[in-house]
């Protein structure tokens, strides 16, 4: 699991870097998505920030990313609570 922590200062490129995470992950905070998925995907999403976006961050922006593994623990609190819990939609 990665868990992508940002803070962009152009508009345009961080709307295109939290789309493009958003095909792989969901968002538990505005500038923090996490991404739950294979072990070639996890490293292809860290492959695409580093070869696509990477050259385009600037000295003010930051990017942070974190492999966490089944070891890891996460505790959560408040609305976070609700992330882990299924949804189910009756139409």
């Amino acid at each position: 699991m990665l868990i992508v922590s940002y803070d962009i200062s152009n508009d345009k490129l961080r709307t295109r870097f939290a789309k493009y995470l958003s095909k792989f992950g969901f968002r538990l905070q505005y500038s923090v998505f996490q991404i739950k998925n294979s072990k070639r995907i996890l490293e292809t999403v860290c492959s695409e920030i580093e070869n696509e976006f990477g050259k385009k961050f600037s000295q003010t922006d930051s990017v942070i990313i974190f492999h966490l593994s089944k070891q890891c623990r996460k505790y959560c609190y408040g609305y976070a609570v609700n992330d882990d819990k299924d949804v189910i939609v009756v139409e």
